[in-house]
């Protein structure tokens, strides 16, 4: 469908009394452009506005020059004195940062009986037991968790595989809800399992206990069974047969999943968001792999170029959409989280993209040994031999040493997109985020260098194919795109999901 926008009015060739506001611009194509000023508003005008805008040269009273006023992109005489409406604004754009630390995630085990070839968590054995965590660290960790002056804390229980620490787990939750009803804060807990290992028993005491559950399911037999191999082979239908038994027992909307694309998965979208849809699922995250742990081991079978990747997400966004076109709600996560941050007044709580980089700031991971890391995936390294990002210990740091330490500090440094060369003056910058993490893994360097960067070039090429979309003004996809934003929560949007 053709573009749809004010075409761009003839304009002066002398200076128009007008005062530009802070704004970027991106060249969609050959035909159109992208402005998007300090907040979030934006525009897709014909080509040449943005440099008729910086000349002067637009013309008082046209449409381009209203809509731009409007939008706050200039300022004149006839402009509405309250230009604070700007600082209102981007205020709420990085709402995520009030509270400070909302997710800890908790690794109460390494023990896991999947051997997945992408997995970014360095895995050990069954019988391992000396690979939980103790209880004296599981209570510490608590302690430190409920120093975060967040009101609304998101407590994830992970693995490896959890649910071989059960005991561990029915030993942290109601500590944490004590500790949490005391100070006054609301606590939400999420087991992140593949449920090969869940009982009945264990299955009640998430549902009592209001514990939600999320697990992996990468799409069909043939793809899950071959990501995801267990003695017996049965992965895909263990998982398949305990889902519905989750769901039965916790309730539909209590059990989440998420697929990880491998070079298997990339051959295969239509199958993959086919069989989410099968299963009754409302939402896939169409996830990329993570450069980390066996992932970087198996790399040559799991691995893959970027701009596969891309054309993979394009196909499965497309059959997504022709999937609500046809009557059935599915959401794809990662759109609707950018769309969210596009369309409506909000940043989100989506740690990846976020300036300030959520490391640290948005995210704890407490591994079973009692150390912090400002991410899972910092953790990954440390395993990898890396202690970059590893924050101190809950057995030997106050809260107050983790945040005013040098690797905290560093990390920070080197996490604001807005004062990142290649990012500053980016179009999509307010829409993205930075992840030193990430740089540092796969550059060498927190800062990292934007051009040969996976990070940057699969986010801009996303959000460059969703304002595209946009710009169409499809009415049914704008249904779509809105009805999707709209099954988020207030809560979910600004504070911590998804992870």
């Amino acid at each position: 469908m053709p573009r749809i926008f004010h075409p761009l009015e003839a304009y002066s060739n002398s200076a128009a009394e007008y005062r530009l506001l802070p704004f970027r611009f991106l060249r969609l194509d050959n035909e159109a452009e992208l402005l998007v000023n300090e907040v979030g508003e934006f525009v897709v005008s014909p080509k040449g506005t943005a440099q008729a805008l910086v000349r002067k040269q637009l013309i008082p009273g046209s449409d381009t020059y209203l809509t731009l006023r409007a939008k706050q992109f200039i300022t004149d005489d006839s402009s509405s004195p309250l230009l604070d409406l700007l600082a209102t604004k981007y205020r709420t754009k990085h709402s995520f940062i009030e509270g400070f630390t909302k997710l800890h995630i908790f690794v109460v085990t390494l023990r896991c009986d999947h051997s997945c070839h992408y997995c970014q968590v360095s895995r050990q054995t069954m019988d391992k037991n000396t690979y939980d965590m103790g209880l004296d660290t599981a209570e510490k960790s608590v302690e430190m968790m409920m120093k975060s002056p967040a009101q609304h804390l998101t407590l994830e229980l992970q693995g490896g595989e959890p649910l071989l620490a059960f005991d561990v787990i029915r030993h942290i939750v109601p500590l944490a809800k004590r500790r949490a009803t005391g100070l006054g804060k609301a606590l939400d807990i999420v087991v992140t399992t593949n449920l090969a290992n869940a009982t009945d028993d264990m299955l009640y005491y998430l549902r009592d206990e209001n514990i939600k559950v999320s697990t992996s399911l990468d799409g069909p037999a043939f793809i899950h069974n071959a990501n995801r191999p267990r003695p017996g082979n049965n992965s895909y239908e263990l998982t398949i047969q305990n889902i519905e038994r989750a769901r039965k027992i916790l309730g539909v909307g209590k059990v989440a999943a998420l697929m990880t694309t491998t070079q298997l998965s990339l051959q295969h979208p239509i199958e993959i968001i086919d069989e989410y849809v099968r299963r009754g699922f409302h939402s896939i995250f169409l996830r990329p792999i993570s450069p980390y742990g066996f992932a970087v081991k198996t790399k040559k079978k799991t691995g893959y170029q970027i701009d596969d990747f891309l054309k993979f997400y394009r196909t499965g966004l497309a059959h997504i959409i022709r999937i609500n076109q046809d009557g059935y709600n599915l959401a794809e996560v990662y759109a609707k989280i950018v769309l969210t941050k596009i369309m409506t007044p909000y940043g989100t709580g989506f740690v990846d993209l976020q300036s300030p980089a959520g490391a640290g700031i948005n995210v704890l991971v407490y591994n079973y040994d009692g150390d912090v890391y400002a991410t899972d995936e910092a953790r990954m390294l440390a395993e990898m031999g890396d202690q970059t990002f590893r924050l101190g210990n809950v057995n030997t740091h106050s809260h107050k040493d983790i945040f005013t330490g040098e690797p905290f500090l560093s990390l920070v440094s080197a996490s604001c997109n807005q004062s990142l060369s290649g990012c500053s003056d980016c179009a999509f910058q307010l829409f993205c985020g930075s992840d030193p993490v990430f740089n540092h893994a796969t550059q060498g360097d927190m800062v990292g260098h934007r051009p040969p960067s996976d990070f940057c070039r699969r986010h801009m090429q996303v959000m460059k194919h969703l304002f595209g979309m946009i710009s169409e003004r499809d009415p049914e996809l704008m249904r779509i795109f809105f009805a999707w934003i709209r099954n988020s929560s207030l809560r979910e949007i600004c504070e911590g999901a998804p992870s």
